[in-house]
Order: C-alpha cells, then structure tokens, then sequence
C-alpha cells in the first residue's frame, strides 16, 4: 500500500465566509500520486473550517459565491448568528481560554479579543466536520459528474492562511 500527502494552502477572505473549491487540486494530486485503487481523505486542520461535499454551481452572486453557498450561509445566520461582540450570542470564549490563547507565543494566535468573537464559526465547523473520504476507483475519485469537495473558512474575523490536508492510501 502506498500513502501520499500534500497541504493545499488556502487564503481567507476574512470578511465572509470563504469557500474554495478544491476539486481540480485533489485531482491533479491523485494523478501524481499514481494510486489508483483506495481512499483519498481532504481534511481541514483548523476548528472554524470544514470540508464539505457539495455540488458544483454554475450560478454565482455579485461577490463570486455560488447560489447554493449563499443559500446555506442565509441558513446558518438564521440558526447560528454571528459573533459580533462579547457576551451576546455565546459563552465562547471564557476568560481562562482568553488567557490561555493570549499566552501562546504564536502567530496564528495573536493577543487581539476581536478575532476570539468566532464563536459562530467553531460551532458551524463542528455540525459539518473537518473532513470527506472519498473512494479512489480506477485512479478517479468517486463523487459523480457535479460532485464537488470545498474547504470552507467559517471565520469571518481575518484574512489568513489556511492549511487543507490532503492524504491518498491505496494502490
């Protein structure tokens, strides 16, 4: 059995939800790979993103989304609202998470409270989860004619890089 990976780096656009469709790079790196037969897992590392399985739209509003997409964000606000300051909507974060993350000497993590308002997105990113596996048959992944994967950024705060994970097993 052999067992490829490769990170996609992926860039948010930090005032809505970002969306990339990571169809054509997952399938470039299957032919790369040279596995025909076996699982290919797309994984998010990061708490507020998500890859999800969708179709793809042809249909795209005035800021590049496609309709579906648009319709599921009008849906989450409706069920999980934004975070846009302390004390409203969430808990998240507590004052002993605000500490600790205010702690860490690291980049991805900076002392700034407004980008901790993404209560929101931790939640959104839990009900889809951070990860698809897909079946690898005759060197094509299984997802149909208008299948298509997305790695989601549900953190509305910043612009930042994102790292999508992408791990082929088989023969």
């Amino acid at each position: 059995m052999k067992v490829a990976t490769k990170e996609l780096i992926l860039k948010s656009n930090g005032r809505r939800i970002t969306y990339h469709n990571v169809t054509q790079q997952v399938n470039e790196f299957i032919k790369e790979s040279g596995i025909r037969y076996g699982l290919c897992l797309v994984q998010s590392q990061h708490t507020t993103c998500s890859v999800i399985f969708e179709e793809f739209m042809h249909d795209l509003d005035f800021n590049g989304d496609d309709y579906l997409q648009v319709d599921m964000n009008t849906i989450l606000d409706r069920l999980i609202p934004r975070e846009l300051s302390e004390n409203t909507n969430y808990r998240y974060p507590g004052p002993a998470h605000k500490d600790f993350l205010f702690k860490l000497d690291h980049p991805e993590h900076p002392s700034d409270p407004a980008i901790l308002l993404n209560g929101d997105a931790h939640i959104r990113s839990s009900i889809f989860g951070a990860s698809e596996t897909f079946a690898l048959n005759d060197g094509a992944l299984s997802i149909g004619v208008v299948g298509s994967i997305y790695f989601v950024d549900f953190d509305q705060n910043r612009v930042r890089e994102r790292t999508c994970r992408i791990q082929i097993m088989g023969n």
